[in-house]
C-alpha cells in the first residue's frame, strides 16, 4: 500500500493550497484553478501529496493530526520567520535556551503544524 495524499478540509482549497505551495516549493498541479472545490499540491515522489477540499464547515477544534517539517535549507527559526512571513500565525512556542524544541504555527485557515530544528541544528 501507498499512501498518495494528504487530504486538509477547506474553505476556499486554491488559497490554502497557495499557500502551501508557498511554504513548500512544491507547484499546485496545472488541472487546478481558483475556485475549484478540490486542489493538488504536488509533491516529489515517493511523499504524498497535499490534497485540499472544500468543505461548508469552519474548522473548530485542534487537528487530530498535523504536520511537522524539518527545514533543509534554513534553520528552524529562519523558517518560521519565512513562514509567518506567508501567513502563517504562531501558536505555541516550545523552543528552549538550550536551542531544543519546536514552534507551533497555525496556517491561513488555522490548521496547527509545526517547525522543528534542521538536521545541521541537531
Amino acid at each position: 500500500m501507498m499512501l498518495r495524499n494528504v487530504t486538509v478540509d477547506c474553505s476556499d482549497p486554491y488559497a490554502l493550497a497557495t499557500f502551501w505551495s508557498t511554504v513548500t516549493g512544491w507547484p499546485i498541479s496545472g488541472e487546478d484553478s481558483p475556485g475549484d472545490d478540490e486542489v493538488l499540491v504536488e509533491s516529489p515522489a515517493p511523499v504524498p501529496g497535499l490534497l485540499f477540499i472544500q468543505v461548508p464547515e469552519t474548522k473548530s477544534v485542534k487537528n487530530r493530526l498535523h504536520f511537522d517539517w524539518m527545514p533543509t535549507e534554513r534553520t528552524r527559526d529562519e523558517e518560521v520567520d519565512r513562514i509567518v512571513g506567508l501567513g502563517a500565525k504562531l501558536f505555541e512556542d516550545h523552543r528552549t535556551a538550550d536551542g531544543r524544541g519546536w514552534v507551533t504555527l497555525t496556517d491561513p485557515e488555522g490548521n496547527e503544524f509545526c517547525v522543528e530544528r534542521s538536521v545541521s541544528e541537531r
